[in-house]
């Protein structure tokens, strides 16, 4: 009777704790010292993986292996750590799902990749690339880092991200960047939609380019832009009074739109073949 007091006193401290893991699930915790800027590689075919700042000199990784038809290899070089969910016979999508939860030092520069898992980094000072099929693909609160993001339809969402040169690839995903800025910020997408809020400050080049998608572009009335926007197909309407500047592009049923506003510190490009391109203005 004690024993079975004991189990279930123990399944009730893991359940106020949050912590809840199905049958057959392998926990496991991992600790690397590394000096200053390491470089970390998570590959991860299936499966999130959520990274943000922690101490430094240390990598922590919490990661949840959902069955045995996946093993976690991990090895350390010097500064280098490598992860990798490596499947095995018969692993699919949802077998071969491993979950991760890391934090690395602040200006550690990182290669993640999923195929159709959440990638989420946050809070990080350091070079980071993203890559994955129909992984979400979030950046939140990083600065001064390169960031470069590439995906086939996962949607992207970039939010306060400052300081490093952006780039963003996407065939069918649509882009969302709230609060970006920096000295180059560039979105490719062949299909999916371009979103854009912020002040494009930083004095930098902003070049979002759509096929067939959408771009929408909301700047405060103090934006200093210099600007382009072409849609060989679709329409282009712009919110603010530009001053006009001279080109030999011949603009036709609102098809182009160039002028300048403000000092024009920053050069705005907004290119869709089809889409339709909206310029607004933020309405406080």
């Amino acid at each position: 009777m004690s024993s079975r007091r004991s189990a279930a006193q123990f399944v009730m401290v893991l359940a106020l704790a949050g912590v809840a893991y199905a049958a057959g699930d392998v926990r496991k915790d991992l600790h690397f010292k590394v000096g200053k800027h390491p470089m970390i590689t998570i590959e991860n075919p299936y499966g999130p993986v959520v990274v943000r700042a922690g101490a430094a000199h240390e990598v922590l990784v919490t990661a949840i292996l959902h069955s045995d038809k996946v093993e976690l290899e991990q090895s350390q070089s010097h500064n280098r750590i490598e992860l990798v969910s490596h499947l095995l016979a018969g692993a699919d999508q949802n077998s071969g799902v491993v979950e991760y939860e890391v934090q690395v030092p602040a200006e550690a520069n990182l290669t993640l990749h999923s195929d159709n898992g959440r990638i989420h980094a946050e809070k990080l000072r350091g070079d980071l690339a993203m890559e994955g099929s129909n992984a979400t693909m979030e950046v939140v609160d990083c600065a001064g880092g390169h960031v470069h993001v590439k995906t086939l339809n996962g949607p992207v969402n970039l939010t306060n991200v400052r300081g490093g040169h952006v780039e963003v690839m996407s065939m069918g995903g649509d882009v969302v960047l709230i609060g970006v800025s920096g000295p180059l910020v560039n979105v490719n997408s062949n299909s999916g939609k371009i979103q854009y809020s912020g002040d494009f400050g930083g004095e930098g080049e902003y070049d979002f380019t759509s096929h067939t998608g959408d771009i929408e572009a909301i700047a405060p009335a103090y934006a200093s832009i210099d600007v382009f926007a072409r849609s060989n197909q679709g329409r282009v309407e712009s919110d603010f009074s530009l001053e006009p500047k001279h080109s030999s592009i011949y603009s036709k049923g609102g098809s182009a739109l160039i002028g300048t506003m403000g000092k024009a510190a920053s050069a705005v490009k907004l290119v869709s073949f089809s889409g339709k391109i909206h310029l607004k203005k933020r309405q406080n």
